[in-house]
């Protein structure tokens, strides 16, 4: 029994890769059922496998398990199934795409998911909205059908990680999250944003948390565009901002000296057309774009165009990566944390490869016993004494047990039976010596 973890990630791929490899919510659950399918036919494989997939701005990742022995190929098997089905879905090739990604196995995969909970592998580090996510990659793949006891396992210590860290350490007081590095950039090419108008593209998690950093400067005006109206009104009053219709978008652009998107379209909602006749009804006055949608909202050739400020998830990084020397014992003290979490998981892991074993010894122990019972009631019904009805109960119970034991024992050579000796001593008589002795002169 094993864990295998399979992705790439902001220190591994540039956004425009990580945008083919990146799912919306609603579509984790099929995507996790086409891949339980493709892997459940892996060679040599007799176990279902489970399966988990997280997908967020930052990342791309897969969490399978399979019990059983990985002996004879399976985990190579299964790996190379994994990758096959993720650079198709991504429309790349199988060794472009492993140059770009990490695979980790057993207590190296747990640990990543546990520093990833903790959101010591986020580009903001401590930032909290990662363990909301992995929380929702949880319940998708429940729903699917592809979270087993293993998986299940392994995300509730990562959260328990998580909490632990975020109360026993300050990883996340001394960061500077997306919204905040957003709203610094834009103050340098803006002498006061409360002369700029804003507009946020979509109505997620995310954007709600950048709008309302932004809402602290008190900008001269707001506006939400989103594809559902409704949802977008509701982060609009809770703003004190306007709604507006996806749809008017590209009307509407050059009234925004600031725009913010992240949404979570598979294709580019703002082109190189618009900005261009958003610039010209402008005047040349620049505009201060962020994109922090995986894929992107807004095409790249935008950042090209003169009075254009464009920035990705990607370009944010160096002002979210300062780290100082308190963060720097955060994380030292996380990390101590999150180790004694992978050790009592492996530990957990390791226990776990004795259950087809413990299962058949209950299940053999319970079938002698039921004989034994369905014998003593014979003698019973034949009017045997029960003495002696419980007397040949015990020594044929205690004669099944002990024949294995003694066949292993007899059939052992002059070189082996110290050591069967030694272990039925251990089993049957719990002591640490053999009582078989050497003659003494």
């Amino acid at each position: 029994m094993t864990v295998l973890t399979l992705g790439l990630n902001h220190t591994t791929a540039a956004v425009d890769l990580r945008g083919r490899f990146a799912f919306a919510v609603d579509q984790l659950a099929p995507a996790l059922k086409v891949l339980h399918t493709r892997l459940s036919g892996v060679p040599q494989s007799s176990a279902q496998p489970e399966v988990a997939l997280l997908s967020t701005c930052n990342r791309t990742e897969l969490y399978c398990a399979l019990g059983g022995s990985w002996g004879g190929g399976r985990a190579g098997n299964l790996q190379q199934a994994a990758v096959d089905w993720l650079a198709n879905t991504g429309g790349v090739g199988h060794d472009e795409l492993l140059r770009h990604t990490y695979v980790l196995e057993g207590g190296a995969a747990a640990r990543h998911a546990f520093r990833v909970a903790s959101g010591l592998d986020s580009m903001v580090l401590g930032e909290p909205q990662i363990l909301g996510q992995m929380k929702q990659a949880v319940r998708e793949a429940d729903a699917a059908g592809t979270l087993g006891t293993t998986l299940h396992q392994l995300f509730q210590r990562s959260f328990a990680v998580a909490k632990e860290v975020r109360t026993s350490t300050e990883i996340g007081a001394h960061s500077i999250s997306m919204a905040a590095a957003a709203v610094r950039l834009a103050s340098q090419l803006f002498e006061d944003l409360g002369k700029t108008k804003i507009l946020f593209v979509g109505a997620g998690e995310m954007i709600e948390l950048t709008a309302t950093h932004f809402a602290g400067r008190a900008p001269r005006a707001m506006a939400v565009a989103n594809r559902t109206l409704e949802r977008g009104e509701k982060l609009a009053n809770h703003l004190g901002a306007q709604a507006l219709r996806l749809a008017d978008l590209p009307d509407r652009l050059h009234e925004f000296d600031i725009v913010v998107s992240c949404t979570a379209s598979s294709l580019p909602i703002i082109g190189l057309g618009a900005v261009e006749r958003a610039l010209k009804a402008r005047k040349r006055r620049p505009i201060f774009m962020v994109d922090l949608a995986v894929p992107r909202d807004i095409e790249p050739e935008v950042a090209e165009l003169d009075d254009v400020y464009l920035y990705t998830v990607d370009d944010l990084s160096a002002l979210v990566q300062t780290a100082s020397e308190k963060r720097l014992a955060a994380v030292s003290q996380a990390e101590a944390i999150i180790e004694t979490g992978v050790q009592g998981f492996v530990h957990w892991l390791d226990q776990r490869t004795t259950v087809p074993l413990i299962q058949a010894l209950n299940s053999q122990a319970d079938a002698w016993r039921a004989a034994e019972i369905a014998r003593a009631r014979k003698m019973i019904a034949k009017g045997e004494d029960i003495e002696a009805v419980l007397d040949s109960l015990s020594r044929g119970l205690t004669q099944k047990m002990l024949h294995g034991a003694m066949a292993e024992l007899h059939s052992a050579d002059t070189q082996q039976r110290p050591q069967v000796a030694a272990s039925l001593a251990r089993l049957f008589l719990r002591g640490d010596v053999s009582p078989l002795k050497k003659d003494t002169p």
